[in-house]
């Protein structure tokens, strides 16, 4: 902005008539006397005050004596424009409307202005309309050449910066908005940098890579590296709730706590992505809370606009899904599992038939079992007893079997054991371990005793899958015959 005219600079200002161009500016004019002003400030001099500023903060009436003591000479009609006034009379006679109490905090500015240098001032400051509406003004003050006496013509020039500064307190209030926003999101917010990163990857292009998944998978470390030039700049209330954090300090410097060790894979993809312009982005990650919790989390990543040439305003928005994982994993345990026994159920046994003929696995070796006396359970003691029984064959099979063998539950009595990889002799040392639990089993609990028909096969791959299977239930049904014959005749079956 120009500073402010001084007559005395300019010749050709000396002796102008103000009549010439003062009603046509096309600004608001005031010309005012300050000589009273000047002998109250020379008084204040003599009387050796020397800080102006502390001066007129120790008392407000000191202030309103400046005010008091400068006098209005004229105005222009673009002044009675701004300040809706019908004549200049009018416009002096109300000044207190138009002149409040906020307005003696530019006067203030105006005058230690004046103080130190004794000729020309500006300030903004407010003033009002006749009609109330206030006016945001820019005030820019000189003192032109005395007449009688010192100070006895300033030329005061109003700007109406009502606008400019509306606009300026509506930017503070979207900004004051959108931190309340932020600070009250119901999701983890972070505003990160990662200008460092941006610069990092520059370096790798100018090097002439251009095959960015394949640097990573050689060089791991470059990973870790831009991980560790990640700046947080802030994040949110419910991010230190979400993560169990005292205060964001308490957050930012257990950082180590809060990524996983798979953190660096899904970090990685992100840097991919990034190196092939993707500034927005989704993925599920997951993190663990300052007290150890496991926290699933849907993370959104974007660059602020205006941001997307060095990367040094980005926005993460992390959605704590966890109670959602829970329910997927319950749900998937329930559409693979039986629940009363807590093993496999038919579709696993199905699908996991279909996955070892896909993958060539042999030879794979089955054992097909059926609960002797569940029916006799039922009918003499209730299904209570025999959904007993049924909880105690899970107990045994759950304990007998690891992976990647694995048992399954295929029909009310009806039990299959699927075993990958292995032959007829590791099938029957299997087999042993299960009788073995079963004797312990029947140790263990009273009332009716756990007994089991068995049928073992093995087929060479997928194409003998259904003839083993075949096979293996055969010899649990011979078994299951011999086992009923036993029970008629009154003996007691060997095992």
């Amino acid at each position: 902005m120009k500073e402010p005219l001084h007559a005395q600079d300019i010749p050709q200002l000396r002796g102008f008539r103000l009549d010439d161009f003062f009603e046509v500016v096309p600004m608001s004019l005031w010309l005012e006397d300050y000589s009273a002003l000047y002998e109250l400030f020379e008084q204040w001099r003599s009387e050796g005050v020397h800080d102006f500023q502390v001066w007129l903060g120790q008392d407000p009436d000191r202030l309103r004596q400046c005010a008091g003591a400068i006098r209005i000479q004229r105005v222009n009609r673009q002044t009675l424009n701004l300040y809706g006034a019908d004549t200049a009379a009018t416009l002096m006679s109300r000044l207190p409307e138009v002149m409040r109490d906020d307005t003696l905090d530019g006067l203030a500015s105006e005058m230690l202005q004046l103080w130190s240098t004794g000729d020309s001032f500006r300030s903004t400051t407010v003033n009002y309309t006749l009609d109330g509406r206030r006016l945001d003004i820019a005030l820019r003050g000189v003192v032109l050449p005395d007449r009688e006496r010192r100070w006895d013509q300033v030329l005061v020039a109003v700007e109406d910066i009502t606008e400019l500064q509306q606009s300026r307190r509506n930017a503070l209030m979207n900004e004051s908005m959108a931190r309340e926003f932020f600070q009250q999101a119901p999701v983890s917010l972070w505003v990160e940098d990662f200008s460092r990163i941006k610069t990092l990857l520059n370096e790798i292009r100018e090097q002439g890579i251009v095959d960015f998944r394949t640097f990573l998978d050689v060089h791991p470390e470059f990973v870790e590296r831009c991980m560790s030039e990640i700046r947080v700049l802030d994040v949110n209330g419910y991010t230190l709730q979400m993560y169990k954090a005292k205060d964001r300090n308490d957050l930012l410097t257990r950082l180590n706590e809060v990524f996983e060790d798979e953190m660096v894979a899904s970090f990685a993809e992100q840097l991919i992505d990034l190196w092939e312009g993707k500034l927005f982005q989704h993925r599920e990650v997951r993190n663990r809370s300052l007290a150890g919790d496991v926290l699933h989390i849907h993370m959104q990543f974007s660059v602020f606009a205006g941001h997307e040439a060095d990367w040094d305003l980005i926005l993460l928005a992390l959605t704590d899904i966890t109670a959602r994982k829970k329910a997927e994993a319950y749900l998937e345990y329930l559409g693979q599992h039986d629940v009363l026994t807590q093993l496999k159920n038919r579709s696993f046994f199905v699908d996991e038939l279909d996955r070892l003929g896909r993958k060539r696995i042999a030879p794979v070796s089955f054992i097909a079992l059926d609960l002797n006396n569940l029916k006799a359970a039922n009918d003499t003691q209730g299904h209570a007893a025999g959904d007993a029984l049924l909880r105690r064959m899970g107990e045994v099979l759950n304990k007998a079997i690891d992976r990647p063998a694995s048992a399954a539950r295929i029909g009310g009595d009806e039990f299959m054991v699927l075993l990958p990889g292995m032959s007829a002799i590791e099938a029957e040392v299997i087999l042993s371990d299960v009788r073995r639990l079963i004797d312990l089993n029947n140790q263990f609990y009273g009332g009716t005793p756990l007994s089991v028909s068995v049928g073992i096969a093995t087929a060479a791959g997928r194409e003998d899958f259904d003839r083993a299977l075949r096979a293996a239930d055969l010899a649990m049904y011979r078994d299951k015959r011999e086992h009923h014959s036993y029970r008629r005749a009154g003996d007691i079956r060997p095992e």
